[in-house]
């Protein structure tokens, strides 16, 4: 495939290899002194490249920005060689507060809580503290209840662009049942009157006790 500037595209790629985070077009772009279009453009060339060469990584945007991600053909290999972050498993009481979080956001504890049916205090303290879920705001027809919505790391973690980019709520639902009874407790949980804070709070008023089943690490 022939490339205009194959500086750049080296270049690009050196900062994708390098960098831990998502990354912007318009940052590349100032660093590289050259414009924002020419670098977006490199980088769908990139990505395209690697797909049609079936490479052992990918070139994704995700999270407003772009990051190399390993092949999903390679998981398993990968994950048997090395166990890091990306590889940690979470528990079935992570992911359903996590669906809920994500599903609903911002929504309290006690919202989670109505849907699980259980108490989910030490299962969301274990997401933020993973920085997957984050303080949003408080709720103040709630007892100025702490409200939660996910973060940057979390789509950048399950590889979305944006919260648009969710699957369907029945891809998480065993049966027609279930779908239809979170569906109704996630309307119940509709209404509230919100103040949402551009800067995480610390969680205050925290008194029940918490859930046991939290989330564990693979291996």
């Amino acid at each position: 495939m022939s490339r205009e500037n194959t500086e750049i595209v080296g270049a690009i790629e050196a900062l994708l290899f390098v960098s831990d985070e998502p990354v912007t077009a318009s940052r590349v772009a100032k660093i590289l002194d050259v414009s924002a279009s020419a670098v977006e453009g490199a980088l769908r060339v990139l990505a395209a490249e690697y797909a049609e060469e079936n490479r052992g990584f990918q070139l994704r945007e995700v999270a407003g920005g772009w990051r190399l991600y390993t092949h999903p053909a390679y998981h398993n290999y990968v994950e048997e060689y090395v166990l890091s972050w990306d590889t940690r498993r979470l528990s079935q009481a992570a992911l359903e507060a996590l669906a809920v979080v994500a599903y609903h956001q911002p929504v309290t504890r006690q919202g989670v809580n109505a849907v699980r049916g259980v108490n989910s205090e030490a299962v969301i303290s274990s997401l933020i503290e993973k920085g997957l879920v984050r303080e949003a705001g408080r709720d103040k027809n709630a007892g100025n209840a702490i409200l939660y919505g996910t973060t940057r790391t979390f789509l950048e973690r399950f590889g979305l662009k944006d919260l648009t980019e969710l699957p369907p709520l029945a891809e998480f639902a065993p049966d027609p049942d279930t779908e239809r009874a979170i569906r109704e407790r996630l309307n119940a949980l509709e209404g509230s009157v919100l103040t949402i804070d551009e800067d995480d709070e610390d969680e205050t008023d925290i008194d029940d006790e918490g859930e046991r089943d939290d989330v564990s690490d693979a291996g």
